[in-house]
């Protein structure tokens, strides 16, 4: 196995040597030799291997002016190095650099030259060949370009731990140290790029686009970083497609058909010059114009695509551009180079003839052209002035790639310097030793690049992070037309600072960017119109979230901007306007003093408490009259007195509901009420017990009497006071703004227990029940006494008014439960004044002939009268009844008869001296009524 292994470098070094002649590398020798890989052609020839011969090394083809230009730089950083007295003085750097073609398999030949010289020594090759006089070690690569290439050579040059510093591979997988351990790079990850073109997308407010890499280890780690930012910032990718040089044409013409068929305007490329050239022709051709590219920072100022021809469809291309440098006297440098001069450089006499567009004498192409298989050119003499022609390999206006590799050649450079200065104890090594710079080897060199810290010629601080990377910025560009020669310029319009925190790290200068290569106004690229202000998004099925429809905010809720992914809830004081852009303050009502609902019942209450006053008063005033002394005055005072309280404590529920109003109100209502039913159950139900009684006793006068009126009339209401209080203990009502009914805030009472409202209620119901029961039962009593009949009819407005005001409480809201409240409480009194007393005060103001003892007396007697009769007949009837069952049926029943006899004269006429008399068929049975007026009056 070893035995295969070291044929296998053999055969590698030899076949890399025959298939790298002179004409195909840039070699000078030197002390330490540095190696190089650049991309001196963009691709190799398609062509079918059929294995019926042996194999043919491939062709490379389509010369590359700016990879030309990276390889100059490479020279020119070591031929200052060698000139300079400071940096590794008396050591001369050499070079071996090679063309990758862009390809894997190319740079692959290159490096087994590298790695196969390293390793004859270690191998003990000797006895099999003897080519260490001519192939010296590489201690150090610069290279390759592309992230594909750099991959597999990193894969290679890893395993001998030989120093590889890329200058344009970005991919992050590159930063696996586990997995390429000797791989280094000046130019930023894929990493940073990715979350920058995500941060530009979503800076112009752009959702729907179209994402292109190419096929391979450059464009889909890339693709795929920037696929996860656009997750995490709800963007949508329309189309998502690889692309790659070697493309068939009906492969390109497929992808073009795709995306001139979206409505996607962005396309983002992760991909080379080479790559994305054939979809940039297709689309040329096709003339699609209307599309805005996006470009990494592979092929943002890309030769081959940068091209005045392709402008109307790239023109406004915005690019992620590596940071710009400054390399003194490289101008100067590209403007010499020459065949004759450099001899070294065999690549410089193939751009000549690119150059020129013709052939040198001794050109091996110009033998092909004679045989036919190339298209005829004449001859160059070498001589000729560069700086007459027009050429990418001139464009020194923004050094970026060539920048990386003069960096990278200085970092090696310096590197091997602090080996050379290295002090014994301070060194890197075991035990703190020294490399020995001639006898430097690759890994050590490794070693000390990791540790490189040191500022360059620029004054810029240069250093390799945890991952082996430079630490730069990028800028950003806009492909422009110039005005001057209509070629194609790179506009700076801002910049991407990667380690500035989240937020601050992009930079455009919108002012300085031509859209589509002539337009100012930002490119639209959304799947749906941006919703205007008053609406939102709305998901549609089956679409990607990035495509919606407008719905409008509902009531309550607002977006004052476009393009509002949900509404915003307006707060509990405010409501949104009729386009929802906006909230204002909601209404605040209650039923206020100064509108005209509130004026009427405060009204109605005023004059219902003035009534109740003049009643009041008049009843003071002819306190000694029957009437008055009839309808038992005191307990009459009291009542007014309760009607009184009953219209004030309506006013409570007028104005703005406070804490202190909502806990007076429903007591001051309810005691109210409790004290003025108490006292019309109390009265009359006296009467009626003394009435029904046959004659008034010593025992109904004790029982009674005034005070045993008032205490039940107490007792009653103290019931209602205690309920009171338990409510206001337990669930104390409070002032609370009721902000569900739309544009209104309804301030109004929370009654804190609707079941102490409902005790409230419900007890002074209990007691109006009873109330009406005695006052029915009492209604054919002499009105005089307890007005039966009015009580009656009160009792029964008053529960018509409570059993309409359950279900009109429970159905109103806001300041109409307050209102229905007042209306009942207003109702209910009034009908308790009216009929009980309205009646009363027209005998006293305008019949005062009915407001004597002697109408009292009649109304009293006759009363008196129809009783006994009743009771008479009921007792003839049962005796008659007794009679006949014991005579038979035959026995005669004697006829009766009653009248009345009041000793021929009238009732209004007697004196009340009188006895009326109630004549019966067998005598006469005289019924006294003549009391004293101060016992009547006791008794009523």
């Amino acid at each position: 196995m070893r035995l295969f292994l070291h044929y296998l470098i053999i055969l590698g070094s030899s076949y890399v040597t025959s298939t790298y002649g002179p004409n195909q590398r840039a070699q000078m020798t030197g002390d330490i030799l540095l190696g190089g890989l650049f991309p001196i052609h963009f691709g190799v020839a398609s062509k079918d291997q059929d294995l019926a011969a042996r194999p043919e090394s491939t062709l490379c083809v389509r010369f590359n002016f700016r990879g030309f230009r990276w390889l100059q730089a490479m020279v020119f950083a070591i031929e200052e190095i060698n000139n300079s007295s400071n940096l590794l003085p008396n050591i001369t750097l050499g070079y071996r650099i090679f063309d990758t073609c862009n390809t894997v398999s190319k740079a692959l030949e290159a490096t087994l030259s590298f790695v196969a010289q390293n390793k004859i020594d270690s191998l003990n090759l000797d006895e099999f060949c003897n080519c260490t006089d001519h192939i010296p070690s590489t201690i150090a690569v610069v290279g390759a370009a592309g992230s594909a290439v750099s991959t597999a050579v990193a894969n290679l040059l890893g395993l001998f731990y030989i120093p590889q510093i890329s200058y344009a591979s970005s991919s992050r997988l590159l930063s696996n140290k586990n997995q390429y351990k000797s791989f280094m790079r000046t130019i930023p990850t894929d990493e940073y790029q990715a979350t920058g073109m995500a941060d530009i997308i979503e800076y112009f407010q752009w959702n729907w686009v179209i994402a292109v890499a190419s096929d391979d280890d450059y464009g889909r780690p890339g693709i795929e970083k920037f696929e996860k930012e656009m997750e995490e910032r709800d963007i949508c990718i329309h189309l998502n497609e690889l692309i790659s040089q070697y493309f068939e044409d009906h492969e390109i013409r497929a992808l073009a058909d795709r995306i001139e068929n979206s409505t996607a305007k962005v396309i983002v490329v992760f991909a080379g010059g080479p790559d994305i050239e054939p979809l940039i022709k297709e689309m040329v051709r096709r003339n699609i114009t209307d599309r805005t590219w996006l470009a990494s920072e592979a092929w943002a100022s890309s030769s081959l695509v940068a091209k005045p021809e392709y402008l109307d469809v790239v023109g406004g291309t915005i690019g992620f551009a590596l940071k710009a440098g400054h390399i003194p006297g490289f101008r100067e440098f590209l403007q010499q180079v020459q065949p004759k001069k450099d001899s070294h450089n065999e690549f410089v006499r193939e751009f000549w003839e690119e150059t020129f567009n013709c052939y040198l004498k001794d050109s091996p192409r110009l033998q092909e052209s004679d045989n036919g298989s190339t298209s005829f050119r004449p001859l160059c003499t070498g001589e000729e002035d560069i700086t007459s022609v027009e050429t990418p390999y001139l464009d020194y206006t923004h050094l970026r790639i060539s920048y990386n590799a003069y960096v990278a050649v200085y970092s090696i450079a310096q590197a091997l310097q602090d080996i050379f200065t290295c002090t014994p104890g301070h060194g890197l090594f075991a035990n703190n030793s020294c490399a020995d710079i001639k006898k430097i080897e690759a890994w050590q060199v490794l070693k000390q690049l990791r540790h490189l810290n040191y500022t360059n010629s620029m004054g810029e601080k240069m250093h390799f992070d945890e991952n082996a990377d430079l630490v730069a910025n990028y800028t950003i560009i806009n492909w422009q037309r110039s005005t001057e020669d209509g070629s194609v310029i790179f506009e700076e319009v801002g910049y991407y600072n990667i380690h500035a925190k989240r937020g601050a790290k992009l930079s455009v200068d919108k002012t300085k960017i031509l859209w589509n290569g002539y337009s100012r106004e930002v490119p639209f690229s959304n799947c749906s119109e941006d919703c205007e202000p008053g609406t939102r998004k709305g998901i549609i099925d089956s679409m990607p979230t990035c495509c919606f429809e407008c719905t409008e905010c509902s009531d309550g809720e607002y977006s004052n901007h476009r393009d509002a992914s949900v509404c915003t809830k307006c707060p509990n004081n405010s409501w949104s306007n009729e386009n929802h852009t906006f909230c204002f303050l909601k209404e605040i009502e209650f039923l206020s003093w100064t509108e005209p609902f509130g004026i009427a019942l405060a009204i109605c209450a005023v004059v219902g408490v003035v009534l109740t006053a003049f009643v009041m008063g008049v009843f003071v005033r002819f306190r000694n009259t029957p009437i008055v002394k009839a309808t038992n005055r005191e307990l009459s005072y009291v009542l007014l007195f309760s009607l009184i309280c009953c219209f004030s404590s309506s006013l409570i529920f007028i104005g703005e509901p406070q804490d202190w109003t909502c806990r007076l109100r429903q007591p001051a209502f309810g005691i109210s009420f409790v004290l003025c039913i108490s006292c019309i159950l109390v009265k009359t139900n006296r009467v009626l017990l003394v009435f029904e009684a046959k004659i008034p006793t010593s025992l109904h006068r004790k029982w009674w009497g005034l005070n045993l009126q008032f205490l039940l009339v107490f007792l009653f209401t103290f019931v209602q006071v205690m309920i009171c209080v338990v409510w206001l203990y337990n669930a104390p009502p409070s002032s609370y703004r009721n902000h569900d009914i739309d544009e209104i805030i309804f301030i109004t009472c929370n009654e804190g227990s609707v079941m102490g409202l409902g005790f409230l209620i419900g007890y002074t119901c209990l007691l109006a029940a009873i109330c009406f029961f005695f006052a029915f039962k009492s209604r054919k009593l002499p009105e005089n006494f307890t007005e039966a009949k009015f009580i009656t009819f009160s009792m029964l407005i008053f529960f018509i008014v409570w059993i309409s005001f359950i279900p009109a409480y429970f159905s109103t809201y806001g300041k109409f439960v307050s209102a229905v409240e007042v209306i009942a409480i207003l109702a209910s009194s009034f009908g308790l004044l009216a009929c009980i007393f309205f009646n009363k005060v027209y005998i006293i103001l305008f019949k005062p002939s009915r407001n004597t003892i002697e109408e009292v007396r009649c109304s009293t007697a006759a009363h008196a009268f129809k009783v006994a009769a009743k009771a008479t007949l009921k007792h003839n009837t049962a005796s008659r009844k007794k009679s006949g069952s014991i005579g038979g049926s035959s026995a005669s029943t004697p006829s009766s008869s009653i009248s009345l006899k009041t000793n021929g004269n009238n009732c209004d006429e007697t004196s009340g001296k009188h006895r009326p008399r109630v004549s019966f068929g067998s005598g006469t049975v005289t019924l006294s009524l003549s009391f004293e007026e101060s016992r009547r009056s006791s008794l009523m």
